[in-house]
């Protein structure tokens, strides 16, 4: 797992899922998760949450999954399957990694609601870019 302060320079650099209400938690060696608040930005215009921020919860869940082994990742495809559309609450997709290699790294995530019911799932593979660098420690 990744040191936690090189963890949160990471995700604090994530300008788009901090823009958009989505926070991004490791949950153990090879895992990740990632959840949102529904509110009116990120819904449709039928009231439902929008196919966008499935898409983008998902890939925020499955990168940290990836860089679980302290390595930079970008996402070369993803495929998401929806199933239902949720309406409100909270959304949380978690992450698995399926596949590690060396350059490249397969996840598997599902995202359900705050009582267990599946939205969607799908898989990401992702290309490693290289060593994510240590964050200097002040006194």
């Amino acid at each position: 797992m990744l040191d936690e302060a090189l963890f949160h320079a990471v995700t604090a650099a994530n300008a788009f899922a901090l823009y958009n209400g989505i926070t991004s938690r490791q949950t153990g060696e090879d895992r990740g998760e990632a959840f949102l608040d529904m509110g009116p930005n990120s819904l449709n215009p039928y009231g439902y949450l929008h196919g966008g921020a499935y898409y983008t919860l998902a890939d925020c869940a499955s990168g940290i999954a990836c860089r679980t082994d302290g390595r930079k990742y970008v996402t070369l495809h993803g495929s998401l399957d929806f199933v239902r559309s949720a309406k409100g609450g909270r959304v949380t997709a978690r992450a698995k990694v399926e596949h590690r290699g060396r350059t490249t790294c397969l996840v598997s995530v599902a995202i359900s609601g705050e009582d267990g019911t599946v939205y969607a799932s799908g898989h990401y593979t992702f290309f490693c870019v290289g060593e994510l660098q240590q964050p200097v420690k002040t006194p």
